[in-house]
């Protein structure tokens, strides 16, 4: 670091006594000089009585004295939600998607241990990759599933 003649404190203090002085020029901060002012002639109030002690309990934070179980055990019977819908039967080009799938990573990562050349096996495992990719966008829904007409909430 360089330091150069005028770099002292007294420069900073100069600087922040320019920057007060424009301030006050332009009017900034004579509301708040007058509120201290107004706030200084006031008489105080004297202090009210501090309230009387109470005993503090561990729930006392919460407004009620029984203790929150975050484990769920003490449930009063409120709502049980109902039980999922099956799984939809996967369909047989679903099937052969997930099938070339698996077949094309094993032969990407396992090719030796398949008994394979690398150089025979990355591009059947490519292919696979890519086929079972591209059944898996064919079985896409293209239209979104029928809603009885109701289009959600309505404000």
């Amino acid at each position: 670091m360089i330091n150069r003649p005028g770099d002292g404190p007294e420069d900073v203090d100069a600087a922040f006594a320019e920057i007060i002085a424009d301030l006050e020029r332009e009017g900034i901060g004579r509301d708040v000089e007058q509120r201290r002012a107004d706030t200084v002639q006031e008489e105080p109030e004297p202090p009210a009585a501090p309230p009387a002690p109470t005993p503090a309990t561990a729930s006392a934070w919460r407004g009620h004295e029984t203790d929150f179980d975050w484990a769920g055990d003490d449930d009063p019977g409120g709502y049980e939600p109902p039980e999922p819908p099956p799984l939809p039967r996967l369909r047989p080009l679903t099937i052969i998607a997930i099938v070339l799938l698996v077949i094309g990573i094993v032969l990407l990562v396992l090719p030796n241990i398949i008994g394979l050349d690398p150089r025979i096996a990355t591009p059947i495992a490519l292919i696979s990759l890519a086929g079972g990719i591209g059944f898996l966008l064919m079985r896409v829904r293209k239209t979104p599933p029928d809603f009885d007409g109701d289009d959600g909430a309505q404000v």
